[in-house]
């Protein structure tokens, strides 16, 4: 008998996806309570019909809404699977363990994606006390999701999110303060784009993300993690022993730069790393290229069968419009658009009378023209 899943925190944005999920791509029934819509269900009625039990609430509430849960059951929790997703494992996972249910915890390593899966996208996964029975279903949930499973202690999580999230935030966080400060002199953000290397553009990027999504996630992953403070004071650390080396601007000061900032930090990194990672930048840098290049056609697929994009490309060639690229996105509301680049800038008429056909033809529909 398929499990009843049971979402805490159901009206987040992270648990709306995992409701669509759940139904969508599972198959599951799913029940919630959100505290803020009165008509949601009920704990004890979570409590008593979900076999699965789910927590979505933000980081610093969720160890104690665990806890909440642990006593209302009563016991009632034996046989069952609690997980979690919030971004500190350490804390959730030890309130879920205080309770009788099997226990893990998962970190997907996105906001909730416009896709319908988790694909191409890492999930952290803490599996602390894990009946046989559940396992199998497990499984099946991390092949349904089709993310990177990657298994981890709650602790050794925490510790490295203090990397990972907490210090690459508070790092652009910090990148955008300091623009602010130059703002009066030099302009805000948008007027520095023009300059922009492709280092800059991807920092641009990061702090646009950061500053759109939920100020409360980016304050629990700096107050929630235990290990934050001390990851932030060595970044502190080397940028002051950076500074103090641009005070001094000696030649003595300039090789102490490069061998400890340069050449240390190098080979504390393997080269196939290194290598690996510069082709990453230079693949990402092409991308951006791409994407500001206006020579180019956005086009919506309405269909999604084999064969849509080939027919639309038979367009382009009967027209004799040769492309450098073609990339797909999501929209807000989740359709799918292609993006094609033309290897030279063709003239208006050319480029309509491509357009039209792909609007009259049905294949597609042809955006912002």
């Amino acid at each position: 008998m398929a499990p009843v899943i049971g979402i805490v925190g159901s009206g987040g944005a992270y648990g709306r996806w995992l409701r669509g999920f759940f139904q969508s791509r599972m198959g599951l029934e799913v029940i919630g309570h959100d505290p803020v819509d009165a008509a949601s269900q009920s704990p004890e009625q979570l409590l008593e019909r979900a076999d699965v039990l789910l927590f979505s609430a933000p980081i610093r509430y969720t160890p104690a809404l665990i806890d909440d849960y642990a006593r209302r059951s009563a016991g009632r929790e034996r046989d069952r699977l609690w997980l979690d997703v919030t971004s500190i494992k350490s804390a959730p996972v030890a309130a879920m363990l205080r309770s009788q249910a099997s226990v893990a915890g998962l970190h997907p390593m996105t906001a909730p994606p416009k896709a319908p899966t988790l694909k191409g996208r890492v999930m952290v996964v803490c599996e602390a006390r894990v009946e046989a029975r559940w396992q199998p279903w497990l499984e099946r949930l991390y092949a349904a999701l089709e993310a990177e499973c990657v298994p981890a202690t709650p602790e050794h999580h925490d510790r490295v999110m203090a990397l990972v999230q907490a210090m690459v935030h508070a790092t652009h966080l910090a990148q955008a303060g300091v623009m602010r400060g130059y703002a009066p002199l030099l302009g805000e953000l948008q007027a520095l784009m023009p300059y922009r290397s492709t280092a800059f553009e991807l920092d641009a990027a990061v702090i646009s993300r950061i500053l759109s999504l939920n100020p409360a996630i980016y304050e629990d992953i700096q107050f929630g993690n235990p290990h934050a403070g001390e990851v932030l004071d060595r970044l502190l650390e080397q940028l002051q022993r950076l500074r103090a080396q641009l005070a001094d601007g000696s030649d003595a000061a300039r090789a102490a730069f490069r061998r400890q900032f340069l050449d240390d930090n190098r080979d504390a990194v393997d080269e196939r790393t290194l290598r690996e990672g510069n082709y990453s930048f230079e693949r990402l840098g092409y991308l951006l290229a791409d994407l500001t290049d206006t020579r180019a056609m956005s086009v919506h697929l309405p269909e999604d069968r084999a064969g849509s994009l080939r027919e639309l490309l038979h367009v382009f060639e009967r027209h004799g419009i040769s492309l450098s690229s073609i990339h797909s996105s999501r929209t807000p509301g989740g359709e799918v658009h292609f993006r094609m680049g033309f290897v030279q800038r063709y003239a208006p008429e050319v480029l309509e009378a491509a357009a039209r056909e792909i609007d009259r033809s049905g294949i597609g529909r042809v955006l912002d023209r």
